[in-house]
């Protein structure tokens, strides 16, 4: 991964590369080289630090409104600094993260010492990928030339280019689950939870059984998270546009599902940053926000 990112490697060996990764599985050690590899190229982190990592690169045209950035908000309002960052491709419009964070109140950073000023006044921030890593970008705009997906979607969701404490990650295919576990064991991180979530976001639906790996003081887990709502709704739902996002915080609209993937959401990052009873706290945070 330096020799690839420090451009001397032939794109078509770069390519041959990758996909031979594609087709003969993706495994921990490579993961965590190649991570380890991207963290000394990209711009060093300055500033606040975020508590919490949460990388959003979901692609693919299964999303709808981005939920998650409402619980994202919500456990920046408990004290825990949430870096957001990513670049997502192929969306359904009214899934595009960047184009919901104004619904959301959510300010996008230009670099990196940008992000740490946003979350020291804010409590969160996004940071756009090619903001402080253009030349990791490059290499994950492959896919349209690939016409696939590569381990580099894997490492961005590992990369926590912050270094939180604490890494939140969704995945679509559910085997990346336990394999973004086990590299960020190897990277040192000392917690974590992975999801299946909604288009590959960290969105947790309500009305489903959630299986959840992760670190928690560097050691794996694995548990699984009950229903909190009998409802049945996909989270692709077309029925609502991201200027939701505005009116669910604020109360003008009452969505008991769209409310409930917020909690949820928010739940399994505040028990990843050591909360007890996360769903609990989320309640209380939501019915005590700022509405405004």
């Amino acid at each position: 991964m330096a020799l690839i990112l420090s451009g001397d490697a032939d794109p078509h060996a770069v390519g041959a590369l990758l996909m031979l990764m594609r087709f003969r599985g993706e495994i921990a050690p490579e993961i965590a080289g190649f991570v380890t590899a991207m963290r000394a190229e990209i711009a060093p982190w300055t500033g606040t630090r975020p508590a919490i990592d949460w990388p959003s690169y979901a692609a693919g045209r299964t999303r709808g409104v981005p939920w998650f950035l409402l619980a994202a908000k919500l456990v920046a309002q408990a004290g825990h600094p949430v870096l957001l960052h990513g670049w997502n491709s192929h969306q359904n419009p009214i899934a595009d993260v960047r184009g919901a964070l104004p619904e959301a109140g959510i300010k996008q950073a230009g670099s990196v010492a940008d992000a740490g000023q946003i979350m020291a006044a804010e409590g969160i921030a996004y940071l756009p990928l090619e903001a402080f890593a253009p030349e990791l970008l490059r290499l994950l705009r492959l896919r349209e030339v690939l016409g696939l997906r590569s381990a580099v979607n894997t490492c961005l969701r590992v990369l926590n280019p912050g270094g939180a404490a604490v890494s939140v990650q969704g995945v679509f295919h559910p085997p990346y689950r336990e394999l973004q576990m086990d590299a960020g064991a190897i990277l040192g991180q000392p917690a974590m939870t992975v999801i299946k979530g909604g288009g590959g976001e960290f969105e947790r639906h309500p009305s489903k059984i959630i299986e959840l790996f992760g670190l928690k003081d560097g050691t794996p887990w694995q548990a699984t998270a009950a229903p909190i709502l009998d409802e049945t709704r996909r989270l692709a739902d077309a029925e609502h546009a991201p200027a939701d996002l505005a009116r669910l915080w604020s109360g003008d609209l009452d969505d008991p599902f769209a409310e409930a993937v917020v909690l949820g959401t928010a739940a399994l990052a505040l028990e990843a940053a050591g909360e007890p009873e996360g769903l609990a706290k989320a309640r209380n945070l939501w019915q005590n926000r700022p509405k405004g």
